[in-house]
Formats: structure tokens, C-alpha cells, sequence
């Protein structure tokens, strides 16, 4: 199965988009056809989004990197999907250790916080920590968006070049 029939056939389409979630917020947009294509940049750049924004220490990922996407004209699946990297499971580590590497970047003594997804967690717990919090989740988010856009670019990369290979062989 190609990178492309694989992309096709486990991201979401577009009237499943268009339909569930926040994204009615952005149905003017969504008949931008730059923003459903399929192809190296496009699917790069769309989960790149993804993950910077998977790393927002705030329920708000999905609605901002379908933002992002349709502002950068970029795969909007992808960005949605990538974004989804944080998730209940995945966040407490994440945010974690984003906090801790923002405590240590501005010289602050870590305090003993309990992560948990909740509002109150956000409203009682959240204010005091904001700082290296906010610092460590963009250092994090960035890094890991631009790893992901590399390895997106490098894995197309790779099998086009062996899609060619093998039409080469075959010809021969």
C-alpha cells in the first residue's frame, strides 16, 4: 500500500470534517481545495500543525490547527489528526515534562503539581505554573513539529523513490 492510498484510506474525509466538531466554525473555508490535496508539502505541513498544536496546554488543539491548516493552506486531515497526538492518556507526561523543562530553562523551583485534564485543574492549578508551562510546551511543540515535518518529507521521499525503482525494474 502507498503513503498516499494509506493517507486516503485512514484520514478522515472532508464531509466527515465538515459535518462533527468545532469545524462548522470554518465552513466558508472549507471549499478550499488546497487544504484536502494530498501530497508531499501539503501532508508535511499539515501534521507539523498537528503536533505543535497537540502541545496548546489548553482543550483547544483541533480547533487551532484546523485554523492553522486552512490559514497555511496545508492538509487539513492531517493537521487534525496530528493535533490528536495529545489526548487523555498522553497529556499528563507531555505536559509534564514540558513543565519541567520550562522550570529548568527559567532557573524556577519545580513545585509538586498532579496534572489532570479538567477545568478546575486549569483554574486553580494551571495560573501559578502558566510560565513554564507555556515556555516548555512551545519548545516541545516546536521541536517535535519540525521532526514530524521532516520525517513526513523523508518518508514520501523515500518511497517515490522506490515507487520509481521499481517501475525501473519492471521496464527492464
Amino acid at each position: 500500500m502507498s503513503l498516499r492510498n494509506f493517507f486516503k484510506r485512514y484520514l478522515p474525509q472532508k464531509e466527515h470534517i465538515h459535518k462533527h466538531g468545532g469545524m462548522h466554525l470554518f465552513s466558508d473555508y472549507l471549499h478550499d481545495p488546497n487544504i484536502w490535496h494530498l501530497h508531499r508539502r501539503s501532508s508535511a505541513g499539515g501534521a507539523a500543525i498537528g503536533m505543535f498544536c497537540a502541545f496548546i496546554p489548553l482543550p483547544i488543539q483541533t480547533i487551532v490547527s484546523a485554523a492553522f491548516a486552512i490559514l497555511f493552506r496545508v492538509n487539513l486531515p492531517m493537521a487534525v489528526v496530528f493535533s490528536l497526538f495529545s489526548n487523555p492518556i498522553t497529556i499528563p507526561p507531555l505536559f509534564f515534562f514540558a513543565y519541567q523543562l520550562g522550570a529548568m530553562l527559567l532557573g524556577l523551583e519545580e513545585k509538586h503539581v498532579e496534572f489532570s485534564f479538567s477545568w478546575e485543574w486549569i483554574s486553580t492549578t494551571l495560573i501559578p505554573i502558566w510560565e513554564p508551562l507555556a515556555l516548555g510546551c512551545f519548545i516541545l511543540g516546536a521541536i517535535s513539529s519540525l521532526l514530524t515535518y521532516f520525517i513526513i518529507r523523508l518518508v514520501w521521499r523515500i518511497s517515490a523513490v522506490n515507487k520509481w525503482e521499481n517501475r525501473r525494474r519492471t521496464k527492464e
